[in-house]
C-alpha cells in the first residue's frame, strides 16, 4: 500500500502537552507549513506538518505523555536553518560543522525535549 500523498514510509510523531508551542516552534524555527488540524477531544489536537517533502506529525494536548524524537532534516544551508532554529528558541546540542563524510551538520534541542540536526552539503572555503 502507498503512503498517502506528502508522506512517505516512515512519518514521526511527536506527542507533547504544548502542541500549539511545538506547532510554533516546527513552523518559524524550521520553516515548516501545517497541512491538516484536527480536535480530538477537549484541548487535544492532531496536526500535520510538512517539512520540505516530509512529513511530521504533532499531536496532545494538557496531560498528555510527551514522546519526544530526534530528527534529521536534509537542507541546502545548514547554517541558515541552525541560526533561524535557535531564533526561535531552540538551544544548541552541535554547532555547524564540516564531517569527514562530506556533510556538514548541526543539531539543536528545542523547548519540548526534541532533538533536530541538520544536514547538507559541506561549505566552501576559500
Amino acid at each position: 500500500m502507498a503512503p498517502r500523498k506528502g508522506f512517505h514510509t516512515v512519518t514521526p510523531y511527536l506527542v507533547t502537552n504544548d502542541v500549539d508551542g511545538l506547532v510554533a516552534f516546527v513552523d518559524h524555527g524550521l520553516g515548516a507549513v501545517q497541512t491538516s488540524r484536527a480536535e480530538m477531544g477537549p484541548g487535544r489536537f492532531h496536526v500535520e506538518m510538512q517539512i520540505g517533502d516530509s512529513m511530521v506529525m504533532i499531536g496532545g494536548g494538557p496531560g498528555s505523555n510527551p514522546v519526544t524524537a530526534m530528527l534529521l532534516l536534509y537542507v541546502d544551508d545548514v547554517d541558515a536553518l541552525y541560526h533561524r532554529a535557535l531564533g526561535a528558541g531552540a538551544q544548541s546540542v552541535q554547532n555547524p560543522s564540516d564531517m569527514r563524510d562530506g556533510e556538514r551538520r548541526a543539531g539543536v534541542e528545542d523547548a519540548f525535549g526534541n532533538s533536530w540536526y541538520f544536514a547538507g552539503p559541506k561549505t566552501t572555503k576559500t
